[in-house]
């Protein structure tokens, strides 16, 4: 909600220490935090500033007496206290923790909300509404706070399966407008479960979620990846503390998993079948495989295989091959199936697609933008929305007013009995007039006696008094409303000096686009030569050599402006001399 300087900001004011003592007693049961810790996040001379955000949502801001952003609270008269980058950063521990990847962290800086696929490891106890952190995930160490949201679901619904959806709804961010008023330095180094105290749980709770991670990762035959798949540093760390118990156990697992899914759907005519094919290797510093196992080799493992009924082998020269698998066997069926590396790799994959995506939406709504005709009851339309209640005063937008023409009809009865596409204008006086001004008015129209229901409303329309609204931005970050009908741009091809042929673009400044701004972009894009030259009455007149249409239209599309209000001439004919 920050990624817009903030908006009708007041002047900071210096809390009563009354006011400061009620506060940090709020924040201390709200927290559970000690006193030593309360006082250093809402310390002496603390500032409260009133603020609206860009979306127009109140909220009060409250700074250290050096200006630097602690707390914020949002909406109206609420006593929510939600802590900045800045105070997490001085006490860690204040919300549980979210991680995600480095890539993930980017997309919520440029202000997108954290998905469900982006999360690494999330807290078991977080429930939907609950405020939490971010943080980017390093192993066996855990990021500073670099973002503040509410939970979109509750925590445990993501470790159970659930792969869809928001996870975090992100109200603050590392980088955004708030953090912009505060001192602006680097986020503190990364943590260890040590260093956190209070968090060393969750800590703990993501070790373990690596260790299964490294689980399902190496349940994978050559089908999903070939022999000596490297895994970084992160593997090599694992490996090095695996005993020779535990590369034997995930073995076991890595064929049951192939028994259960690759191996179960061959045909008869893939065996008999190499044994090379169900070995699995994994490269790290020193190469870790069936030779770290308790079996020594691959022909110990499979002959325990074979005598536990998983496979059958056959001698053959130079190595035994596989020439049955059971995956009906009850070891099999009992195997839970996991995520493969080429499924997880997958997985991350379309998340950062989804992320991608996601950001250039929002950044493609920042500069939408929405032209809305109106209308304003004037003169002889007056009585006939005052009859119907409505504010004589207020903009009508054109599915309003007809609304309002549609009421009066029903009220008053003026639908024609016998041709029901028809309305009996002369029967009623003021909507008569409404439509077609007073009876006997010099130079005025004859008043027909019966209209159809587009005529009338064309007609109504047509007496009131034009306004229109522009908004920019996918929730109307930026609204104008202007009286007068709206102008649309014009684009125009016409001769200069002879042949030299020029595109001109006038009428663009109630859109908020710069002269300058156009003529830097045309320049770029159609490699020609422009400039700015005014126009008489007011306003400015772009012009770029060449017939450049297209480009000027694929522009202001790319600006926001719709293209139905944009007018294109036709190019003007080239003397001939």
């Amino acid at each position: 909600m920050f990624k817009k300087p903030l908006s009708d900001a007041k002047t900071s004011a210096p809390l009563r220490s009354s006011e400061r003592r009620k506060l940090r007693a709020r924040t201390a049961e709200r927290f559970q935090l000690a006193p030593e810790v309360a006082d250093s996040l809402v310390p002496d001379g603390l500032l409260s500033q009133k603020f609206s955000a860009y979306n127009d949502e109140p909220g009060v801001l409250y700074l250290s007496g050096d200006g630097n952003p602690l707390w914020f609270s949002v909406g109206k008269d609420s006593d929510e206290l939600i802590p900045t980058v800045y105070a997490l950063w001085k006490h860690r521990t204040l919300l549980p923790v979210l991680t995600t990847s480095a890539t993930v962290v980017q997309f919520l800086v440029g202000g997108a909300d954290l998905m469900i696929p982006g999360v690494v490891q999330a807290p078991a106890d977080a429930t939907a509404g609950a405020l939490v952190a971010v943080a980017q995930s390093t192993h066996n160490a855990r990021g500073p706070p670099l973002a503040v949201g509410r939970m979109a679901i509750d925590a445990d619904k993501i470790d159970r399966g659930v792969t869809k959806g928001k996870a975090v709804i992100v109200l603050h961010t590392w980088k955004d407008h708030l953090w912009a008023i505060g001192p602006k330095g680097q986020p503190p180094e990364a943590a260890s479960a040590s260093e956190t105290g209070g968090d060393k749980a969750a800590a703990a709770a993501a070790d373990d979620d690596d260790d299964d991670r490294t689980t399902r990762m190496e349940a994978e035959t050559v089908e999903d990846r070939p022999a000596a798949a490297k895994d970084g540093p992160v593997a090599e760390a694992e490996e090095g503390r695996l005993t020779p118990e535990e590369v034997s156990a995930r073995l076991r697992s890595a064929l049951l998993q192939a028994l259960r899914t690759t191996l179960a759907g061959l045909p008869s005519s893939a065996f008999p079948m190499p044994t090379t094919t169900l070995a699995f290797t994994r490269t790290a510093t020193t190469p870790v495989d069936v030779k770290h196992s308790t079996f020594k080799s691959l022909s110990s493992f499979l002959r325990t295989a074979e005598k536990g009924g998983l496979l059958r082998l056959k001698d053959a020269r130079p190595d035994a091959v596989v020439v049955a698998v059971y995956p009906t066997h009850a070891d099999v069926v009992a195997h839970a199936p996991h995520r493969t590396v080429g499924e997880e790799d997958e997985r991350k994959r379309r998340a950062e697609e989804r992320e991608a995506q996601q950001s250039a939406a929002a950044a493609d709504a920042e500069k939408r933008m929405t032209v809305t005709e109106l209308w304003k009851p004037h003169l002889g339309t007056l009585p006939l929305f005052g009859d119907l209640g409505l504010d004589t005063g207020a903009l009508y937008t054109l599915a309003e007013v007809k609304s309002a023409l549609l009421a009066y009809v029903e009220k008053h009865e003026l639908v024609n009995r016998v041709e029901q596409q028809y309305l009996n204008v002369g029967a009623d006086a003021v909507f008569s007039a409404a439509l077609y001004g007073p009876p006997n008015t010099k130079g005025a129209k004859p008043v027909p006696e019966f209209a159809k229901r587009e005529d009338a409303l064309g007609a109504l329309c047509s007496r009131m008094q034009p306004w229109h609204r522009i908004a920019i931005g996918g929730d109307e970050a930026f609204t104008e409303t202007r009286k007068g009908a709206p102008r649309p741009i014009t684009v125009a091809v016409k001769s200069r000096q002879g042949k030299k042929i020029c595109t001109f673009i006038t009428g663009f400044e109630p859109y908020h686009l710069s002269a300058d701004a156009l003529t830097g972009a045309l320049r770029v894009r159609c490699a020609s030569s422009t400039s700015i030259s005014p126009v008489p009455g007011g306003g400015k007149e772009v012009m770029v050599q060449g017939k450049q249409t297209s480009v000027v239209l694929e522009l202001l599309g790319s600006m926001g402006v719709p293209k139905e209000w944009v007018e294109v001439s036709k190019a003007a004919a080239v003397k001939k001399k």
